[in-house]
Formats: structure tokens, sequence, C-alpha cells
């Protein structure tokens, strides 16, 4: 993936291979994600590292639908290799898996806030392509904010599947 400027983002066709997962889904007002990630990241993190099973990638989120005022999330990591489901006392760890199949993916950099950006050059891209959107698309965060503070360096690689 090379690294796109500000407002261009390079927008991509990949296939995807279906990945396992451990996350926690919740539906969130936009308001609060901030802080449902934070407390499912940590959850998450805390049940894969009591069963040890490996990390295989960078956290990310995935969304179910278009946002509103409120969105239907997940939020984890990718696994190396299936685990069992736990409850804590935040969060529910369950297993899930990103899917495989048709997608396209760009690199925003930049804060978070913007990302609507690039979502909506994605979505150019499809119709410019024929293609249609899936109802789920994700996010990868490959910059950890409390090692980066400056939101413009920044990255996030967006997937958006398509139909």
């Amino acid at each position: 993936m090379t690294e796109a400027t500000p407002g261009t983002p390079d927008i991509k066709p990949a296939q995807l291979e279906e990945k396992s997962t451990a996350v926690v889904r919740e539906i969130v007002p936009m308001n609060a994600l901030r802080d449902f990630f934070g407390r499912a990241f940590g959850a998450v993190m805390t049940t894969v590292q009591e069963q040890h099973v490996q990390l295989a990638g960078p956290p990310f989120a995935l969304y179910r639908g278009m946002p509103t005022d409120v969105v239907d999330v997940e939020a984890g990591f990718p696994l190396a290799a299936p685990f069992k489901s736990a409850g804590g006392e935040d969060a529910t760890v369950v297993a899930g898996s990103l899917p495989a199949g048709r997608a396209y993916e760009a690199m925003h950099v930049g804060p978070y806030e913007s990302l609507q950006h690039t979502y909506g050059a994605i979505m150019a891209r499809m119709q410019e392509d024929g293609a249609s959107p899936g109802e789920a698309m994700w996010e990868y965060y490959l910059t950890d904010p409390g090692v980066e503070p400056d939101p413009a360096k920044w990255q996030t690689l967006v997937v958006w599947p398509v139909a």
C-alpha cells in the first residue's frame, strides 16, 4: 500500500481472504466511539492473551450499515488462530471473522474526523467501476495515537467490500 497525501487517497481493488477475529460488538452512539474502542480493544487484548492466541494484524473496527447518530460496530483484532468467546467485566469478547471477497482499499492519512472523504472517494471509484458497496466496511488503525500525537500523520487503512 502506498502512502497517499491527505485528500487524495490511493484506491485499489483487492481480493480478501477470510481472517479469524476476536471482537466486541455493540450499537454505539457516534460520539461514544472513542470510549467504546478503548474498552473493546482492551477487553480483546486481555482475552486473547489469556488464551495464548497470537494477533495477526493491527486493531480494526467493522461497521455494519451506514453510520447515523449510532453505529453497529465491532472492534478487535485479527488472529492467527480461532479462539473461544469469553465474557468479561466490561464486555463480551466473541469470535468473529473478516469476510473473503472483492473489496476496495484506501490508505487514509489524517485525523479520524476526515475519514468520510476517503469513504466518499471509495464510493465514487466503486460507481466508476460499476460495483455496488457491501453492507459492512472496516478500518485498520495503523497508527497508535498514544505513540503519534499528531493526527495529521495517522494512517488508517479503509476496506470496503463490494456486494
